[in-house]
C-alpha cells in the first residue's frame, strides 16, 4: 500500500543524465573539451545505473 508513495529512482537519474548531457554539449560549444569529456563520462555512469535499476525491476 505504501509503495504507492515511493519515489521512482530511475526518474531522478534520468533527469540527472539529461542535465549532464546538456552541460557536456554546452561545454563542447564553448570549446572546453576536457569538461565535455568529464561530463560525458559522468552521464554514461548515470546511464549504466539507470540500466541496472531497470534490469532489477523487470
Amino acid at each position: 500500500m505504501f509503495g504507492l508513495f515511493k519515489r521512482n529512482p530511475t526518474k531522478k537519474l534520468q533527469q540527472d543524465y539529461e542535465r549532464k548531457l546538456q552541460a557536456a554539449m554546452e561545454a563542447s560549444r564553448n570549446g572546453d573539451m576536457r569538461a565535455n569529456a568529464t561530463l560525458t563520462e559522468e552521464a554514461e555512469a548515470i546511464l549504466t545505473e539507470i540500466n541496472r535499476l531497470k534490469a532489477e525491476e523487470g
